[in-house]
């Protein structure tokens, strides 16, 4: 295989497609969360991610499973976590059943910055993806996100 390779060169300009769309994404989302609520599109992740949780066999996730989640190390998890939770935002707590385990929760305050946001960040979204759409080298990604299961975390 060579630098100039036909296969090669369209993997490249197929990943280069999907780094513009996420780029574009990601910044209309962030501009319009940080302006209509003060919160980060990290920040929105984690309180959209931790509010999931319940009180289930398997219903609150571990500061590893977090980070996953909003595509983050751990350590910046940790620390994206203590910044909300100075804010009062989240709140952590032990783990009941091993003193070894601490979980983060969703505050009172944190759920309704979330739901203030929620409708920020979604119409931001349409709005990327439809803006995305209109343009023949993104276009086929954005078909492709409206085909996938509704929850993709659980693939």
């Amino acid at each position: 295989m060579t630098a100039t390779d036909p296969t090669m060169t369209a993997l490249a300009h197929s990943w280069s497609a999907l780094s513009v769309l996420h780029g574009r994404i990601e910044s209309r989302v962030e501009r319009a969360l940080q302006a209509g609520h003060g919160l980060s599109a990290r920040e929105y992740s984690l309180l959209d991610v931790l509010s999931r949780q319940h009180d289930g066999e398997g219903g609150h996730l571990q500061m590893r499973q977090v980070a996953d989640s909003v595509v983050l190390s751990q350590s910046a998890t940790t620390r994206l976590v203590t910044r909300m939770e100075d804010r009062g935002l989240l709140a952590r707590y032990l783990c009941p059943t091993d003193r070894r385990g601490i979980y983060t929760d969703v505050t009172d305050d944190g759920r309704r910055l979330l739901e203030e946001a929620r409708p920020t960040h979604n119409a931001a979204l349409r709005e990327a993806l439809d803006q995305a759409a209109a343009d023949p080298a993104l276009a086929p990604l954005v078909q492709a996100i409206g085909q996938l299961p509704g929850d993709v975390r659980s693939v």
